[in-house]
Order: structure tokens, then sequence, then C-alpha cells
């Protein structure tokens, strides 16, 4: 007899689905049939069943924190049973260890952490019976199945579980000692906080502060341009003036004289360039890349999209979407006419068909073994949902699948660029640009609302030499803008690219094989820690750093546990472990040799600190008794309650016993509003003047000021 151990409750449901069972208490109990004949049981996991012990559990001394019992570092790592769940343990325990079972299948999900909660768990029970390893990336009945006839040995995955332990272990090593650390040492400074320290988690919260420091550095400045209206022959359009490509004058003196200038001149077109190009469908969708779109179009957090595409996966509706590979097999790709026939049923995807790409084989775009690591990309499988028996969310992420799968078998979009130049009175030069969308192809399909797209100008048929006049000039005054802040889903690509600057064209090239922080399963996980842990909040999709976070970064410094680039090559080194390239000893003997490194240099770092810049008092909380509670900024001016701080705004602790709605956003017309701010406010009745506040194209200092007699907050110059 054989058991079956899946990595959660519903995925456990799915793989005894195929075949006749009871249902039992933490377990199914599968019948004698044709692929298990003596029968088999189904149990699983809930999630991480087993866990990395405390440091107390090695040594008592390292309970309290304390300086002086650093580094914390174990000869050899143990594990225990996760609080609550010793129960479903026993469950496992028993099944194993009966004398009748000869073999069992790991059957967690078919990536590195799948394997490491199964093999911890069997070695929490201490069995040593044959092993074998259901590999599956997708749930329907017939993967299923499949996946029960063709077992691959526990040998060929057993590497996944190293790099899996490495990873977890080294994270173990460097928060549990970098965090006491920077905690006991910030202490010393007068700062009463938790500060959570880790491998992956500190250089992304370091990537955000940078581009905070970029902004506050940032200095507006204002720029002309003068924009002219031609009528050539009776054909109507606009340009911008230039000189030898730049439009932008840094006098408004000298854009007024050029608008002057050119009023009612002659015009002629000099110049006509008409470029075609030609863009293919995107890939299809990694993790990464379905965690990006559905952030642009839904405001999906990454967490948010990860936990819909599980639950659409274990419903057996889309393949196993915690991959990096935006390729699939030939394998796969035979059965796409299958798939699409059955979507072309479905009123939602009916308009797209016929689709013009009967196959996707040969297709190297799409279809390459060679470039499929452990799963292949994210796609629909051959049993379709009833769309309106699934929630908003999943519908949404499915349409997202089902489209970039449509989209691939889709014709080329090709779009025609249009740039003219027109020369006014034989002195002053304007360009206008303008495009034609001269084959829609794909984009009918992924870009099916016009709003979503950019405004497109479109030009008249202009020929070289037509001649006419300026019918009309004026002068744009504008400021230059900072950069922006990340939203989640940036900020997902961001930590894919190890804090490599990319912009949107450059989005299809993140697809593919690359090092980065984290992993396309960690990296929404390590967002929702740093959101829950202070150190950034998410407004509106927008990504900004706390106080918290922003005095970690400070005091770190140029510490290698702020390297993006460093992280990225400790990612890459984990993955070799995974292909059986690298060692896991010695990679803990590294990790070991760094955390002594990054101790020293802690205290190396010390003597340098100021945080004379930083609102010291909202972190005023001792690491045992503090945790969950609201910091006080001040006095509220309306009722007298203790105004907070909330995370996303501050405002008055009272408004639930004497309905104050006394509140100040934490972010005004752009521009940040910090716990200092807010404090001077109370006290004084106004802020300090802050600069910075944007209004159109505008950018201007000011006070903050409370009105008492208008019950809001003002601006004051």
């Amino acid at each position: 007899m054989k058991v079956i151990i899946a990595e959660k409750p519903d995925q456990g449901a799915k793989l005894a689905a195929p075949f006749p069972s009871i249902k039992r208490t933490g377990y199914i109990e599968i019948k004698k049939n044709p692929q298990f004949p003596n029968g088999a049981y189904v149990t699983w996991a809930i999630g991480h069943l087993c866990e990395l012990v405390p440091p107390e559990m090695y040594d008592p001394k390292w309970k309290s924190w304390n300086l002086e019992t650093l580094p914390i570092v174990p000869e050899r790592f143990l594990h225990q049973v996760s609080k609550g769940k010793y129960k479903q343990f026993q469950v496992i325990k028993q099944l194993v260890t009966q004398p009748i079972i000869e073999e069992i299948i790991m059957a967690g999900d078919a990536g590195r952490e799948g394997e490491l909660i199964v093999r911890l768990v069997l070695n929490q029970c201490q069995i040593d019976k044959p092993l074998k390893r259901l590999w599956l990336s997708s749930l329907t009945q017939a993967a299923v199945e499949e996946g029960f006839k063709s077992l691959r040995s526990e040998k060929d995955t057993r590497p996944l579980y190293f790099e899996a332990l490495s990873r977890a272990c080294a994270d173990w090593l460097v928060g549990m000692n970098a965090s006491r650390a920077y905690t006991l040492l910030l202490q010393q400074k007068g700062i009463h906080d938790v500060f959570s320290t880790g491998r992956v988690q500190t250089p992304t919260l370091a990537l955000i502060v940078k581009r905070e420091k970029e902004i506050e550095a940032f200095k507006p400045e204002l720029f002309w341009e003068v924009i002219s209206k031609f009528n050539i022959e009776g054909k109507r359009y606009e340009g911008i003036w230039h000189k030898e490509g730049e439009t932008r004058l840094d006098s408004a003196e000298m854009a007024k004289k050029i608008s002057e200038f050119c009023e009612g001149k002659g015009a002629e077109i000099i110049d006509v360039k008409v470029e075609e190009k030609r863009y293919k469908p995107p890939f299809l969708p990694t993790l990464s890349s379905l965690q990006t779109t559905a952030n642009q179009r839904f405001k999906y957090s990454p967490k948010m999209t990860l936990d819909i595409a599980q639950k659409l996966y274990v419903k057996g509706y889309i393949s196993y979407p915690r991959t990096d590979s935006s390729f699939v097999t030939k394998g796969e790709a035979v059965t796409f006419p299958t798939i699409l026939k059955a979507l072309s049923t479905k009123p939602e995807f009916a308009p797209f068909f016929p689709l013009p790409i009967p196959s996707l084989i040969g297709n190297l775009r799409y279809v390459n073994e060679k470039k499929v690591t452990d799963h292949y990309a994210i796609i629909p499988t051959e049993q379709i949902p009833n769309l309106d028996k699934l929630t908003t969310e999943e519908k949404n992420i499915y349409d997202l699948v089902v489209r970039a799968l449509l989209a691939a078998h889709e014709e080329d979009a090709i779009i025609s660029t249009t740039k003219i130049e027109t020369l006014v009175d034989q002195r002053a030069t304007f360009q206008s640009k303008g495009k034609v969308i001269k084959q829609v192809g794909w984009r009918k399909i992924i870009y099916p609302d016009k709003k979503s797209e950019k405004e497109e100008k479109f030009l008249p048929i202009l020929e070289l030499r037509e001649q006419g006049t300026v019918t009309k000039t004026k002068v744009k005054e504008s400021i230059t803008q900072p950069p922006k802040r990340y939203t989640e889903g940036q900020l997902i690509n961001v930590m894919k690219m190890a804090g490599k600057q990319i912009s949107d064209s450059d989005l299809e090239k993140i697809l593919m094989e690359s090092q980065g922080l984290g992993t396309e399963a960690t990296r929404a996980g390590i967002i929702s820690i740093l959101k829950d842990r202070g150190y950034m909040t998410v407004t509106r999709n927008i990504v900004a750093p706390t106080e918290k976070g922003r005095l970690l970064i400070e005091a770190l410094g140029e510490s290698v546990l702020t390297s993006a680039e460093m992280t990225a090559k400790w990612e890459q080194r984990l993955r070799e472990i995974g292909k059986g390239e690298a060692s896991s000893v010695t990679f803990m003997e590294q990790t070991k040799k760094l955390v002594e490194h990054l101790l020293q240099e802690a205290e190396n770092q010390v003597k340098s600190w100021d945080f004379s810049n930083f609102d010291i008092s909202s972190m005023q909380r001792s690491p045992k008794k503090g945790k969950g509670r609201l910091t006080s900024v001040g006095k509220c001016p309306s009722c007298g309650g203790a105004v907070l701080d909330r995370g996303t705004f501050y405002g008055c602790g009272s408004y639930k016993t004497n309905h104050c709605r006394f509140t100040v956003s934490k972010t005004i017309l752009k521009k940040k509003i910090r716990q200092k701010d807010v404090r001077h406010l109370l006290k004084e009745g106004h802020t300090e003047m802050i600069e910075g506040f944007v209004k159109g194209d505008q950018t201007f200092q000011a006070k903050l000021v409370w009105s008492q007699e208008q019950k809001k907050i003002t601006f004051q110059d």
C-alpha cells in the first residue's frame, strides 16, 4: 500500500478525485483500482507543517536579546512541528509508519517549497521507506492520472530540497543575527523598536528608499515649448518647435520671440518619413508578468494575484502558477488546438475566433523545451470553467491567462509611424509625429479597452514641398517631473531585475530567466513582509518607505545586506544548488562567514550614525510589548483627542467615541507628509515650510495650517 502526501487539503482532494475513495479525518482512503491495486492513502500538510526551532532550543543563552551572545550559529539546524498543526502531523505519521505501507509518494507543489514541505514532514516522522515524486504542472483529472503513471525518482528532485533548505537556513541565520544586532545597537541610540532584517527583504527596502531619495533630491526646472498649428493646402495639423531634436527652451522670453516670429508665416514640408514596425505578440505569462499585468489593470497586489492564480490552479483551470519560464514544450503546444476549441464556445472569447495561426509547433518564441525550467509558462488547461461561477477576481486573472494564449495565435501588430518636418519662413523647424495602425493583430485581444491605450495622434497625408501657413502659435510652460514611486507591480519587476532600471519597452525582456531578488514564488511574500513590518506603505497602489524603513537603510549604509546585486548572486547560487551544480554545504559555510562580517560591520557603523533628521519618536516600542500599538503624533486640534499614525493617514483616535473626523493625508499634492510635520502642525498650528507640492505643472512651497474656523488644513505661503 502507498501513502500520497500533498501540500494542502484541497490539493489532496484533487489527487484523489480520479479514483474511488472514502474521506476520513485528515486523509482520504483510495480504494483498490488499476493504478493502486492495494489501494492508497492521500493525506496532506497544511502549508509549512514544520519549522526551524527558535534559538533557545539550541542554547538557553540565545533566548534573550544580547549583543554578547551573537552570533547565533547552530552546529546543525533542527525542525519542529509548527504550532497548531500537530494534529495533522500525527495523522501523517500514523499513516506512513504502518507496516503495510511499502512506498511514499511526495506530492507537494512541483517546486522547491513543495519539495521542502513534504521532506521535512518525513524527516520528523523518522521513517526510511522508498520514496517517489509526483510532479504535476496542472491538476486536471487527465494530468493527475498521467502523473501517477510516470512518477519520478526522489533522487531527481532531491537537489530542490537542498536548495529550499539552504535558502530557509540562510535566511534564518542572516535574519536572526542582523535583526538582533541592529535592534540592540539602535536601542543604544534611544530608538526602542524592533528592526527586522532579511537576506531579500532588506535589499528590496533599500531600492524603495533609494527611489524616495531620488525624488527628494530632484530639483524641478521650468521649461517652455513652442507649438504651432499649420494649414498646408487645406490639411490641418500641429507641430512642436525644435533645434537639432531639442524641443525645450530654458527661457520664456526666447519661446515668446519664436512664437511671435512664426505667427502667420509661410510654412513648407521639408521632410516626410514613414517607418513601419511589426510588433510580435507578448510572451506567455510567468508569475512575475502576470502579477505586473494584474497590478496595472486591476490594482491587484502581487500576493493577491498569486493567491487567485493558486486557486485557479487547484481547481484545475490553469497550469502551475509559480513559474519563471515563458515557454512551453512541444507536448503542451500539441494540446493548444483542443484548448482553443473549447474556449471558442465561450461568449467572452468567441469574437476572437477563428484565430489566424492554427498551431505554435515550431515557433521558438513560445515552444522551446530548452528554456522551460521547473515548469512551463502559465496557460489555461483543457478543463474550461463556467466563468459565471468564478469570482470577479478569479475571472479577471483567468481572462489574462487565456488572452495571452489567444494572442500568441494571432498575427503581428503592424504600426506605421510618420514623422513630418515643417520649415517656417526658412528659419524655424517644427516636428510632428503620428501613428497609424496598419494591422491590429494581437492588440485587439490584449488591449480590448481603448481607454487603456495612449491616445494616438493621427496626421493627414502630406507630401514633400507642399506649402501653407502657420495659423496659430502658443507657448506651453511646463516643469520637469521627479522620478515616480514604484507601483507594487513595478516593484516585482525591479526585484526580478535586481534593481536595474527598466522602461516599459524593456518589460518583455524581464520575462526571460534572470538573476534577481527572491524567486517567482517568494517576491509577493517579501513585499507583504515589508508592509506588515512597517517599512513601507502602499497607497492607491503606490509604494513609499516609512520613517522606520528609511532609518534602517540609513543605519545599514553601504552594508552588503542592502546590495541588490549581491543578493541576486546568492539567488543564482541557490538555483545552482537546485540543479545539482553547487554544494549546499559550501553555501552554508559562506553564509556563516557572512553573518560574522555583518555583525562586525554593524558595530563599526555605530560610530558614524546620526539620526537627527529622523523622527525617532515614531519608533519607541519595546521588542516584547509594543506590537501592534499605534503611534500618537499629538493632540487633536478639533476635539483634544490623540492623533494617531494609522499607516496611510493621520487620524483622531476619538473618531468612534465622539465622532471626530480630523485627519491629515500622508500625501498632499504629491508631497509626502512626515510625522515630524504633523507633530509641528499639532503643536504650533502650522508646519514649517515644506517644499515640493505639485499642482498641475507647477511646483511650490507652503506651510500647512490648521484653520479652526474652517475646520480643515489650508496652505500658507
